[in-house]
């Protein structure tokens, strides 16, 4: 068993030792975060806070200074560039009367209370309720598509976008940053970052669930105390 596990560590040794130089790295890595945080704005699915907070954490163990920067200028710029083509595509749906695949798309995912509140912070706010719909989970769909309804201008809607992607790039970079600073060795520090993403984006869920379980209780007990009024009104006739 000794010589088995003797035998993997120097084949992860080997591994580790053939992994491209810091330059080839970068030259991979920004045009990927590039792609898929843009992907990930057009289409909602990918963990594009994971992807830039894993990326910070190796560009925080690597020897290039600049590093930090051009994560946080990759991730900024693809995260504009996705919102306004998003947004692009839904004003398209909203000028057409058969509408299109993405303005269904973006009412499929808005929950009707959620955007009904986003259209209410929309008129009290303006657009500086975008950089506060990038940083709360789950909150940048319901207010583009309040910005859709609204039939507020693209021109508009970027001059908000812009400090919305620098705020959420910033956020997600200071996230890596934290996780990747706790341990020497870069995998670590992503774990940390991946974790730490994955219960943000879920505590807002978590938070509604739990209030919603209270509303239910009291709401499930209220059948059970009427209805000895309701059976007593017969007996009262007779």
């Amino acid at each position: 068993m000794n010589s088995e596990l003797s035998r993997a560590l120097g084949h992860l040794s080997e591994v580790v030792g053939r992994l491209p130089p810091e330059s080839t790295q970068q030259a991979v890595g920004y045009p990927s975060l590039f792609l898929l945080v843009a992907l990930g704005a057009l289409v909602p699915v990918v963990p594009t806070g994971a992807l830039v907070s894993s990326a910070a954490v190796v560009a925080l163990h690597q020897t290039a200074p600049l590093s930090l920067l051009f994560v946080f200028l990759v991730a900024s710029s693809a995260a504009f560039l996705g919102d306004v083509g998003l947004y692009w595509l839904g004003q398209r749906g909203t000028r057409s009367r058969s509408g299109s695949r993405w303005l269904a798309a973006l009412r499929g995912r808005a929950a009707p209370d959620r955007l009904e509140q986003a259209q209410r912070k929309l008129e009290e706010r303006g657009v500086t309720v975008l950089v506060l719909s990038r940083l709360i989970p789950a909150g940048r769909i319901p207010v583009m598509l309040a910005c859709l309804l609204g039939k507020m201008p693209l021109r508009r809607f970027v001059r908000g976008d812009i400090p919305a992607c620098l705020a959420w790039a910033a956020t997600y970079q200071l996230i890596g940053i934290l996780g990747g600073s706790l341990f020497d060795e870069p995998w670590k520090g992503v774990v940390v970052a991946v974790a730490l993403t994955v219960v943000i984006s879920g505590a807002p869920t978590l938070w509604r669930r739990v209030g919603r379980a209270p509303r239910a209780g009291s709401s499930g007990s209220s059948g059970p105390s009427d209805s000895p009024g309701s059976s007593d009104s017969p007996g009262q006739h007779a």
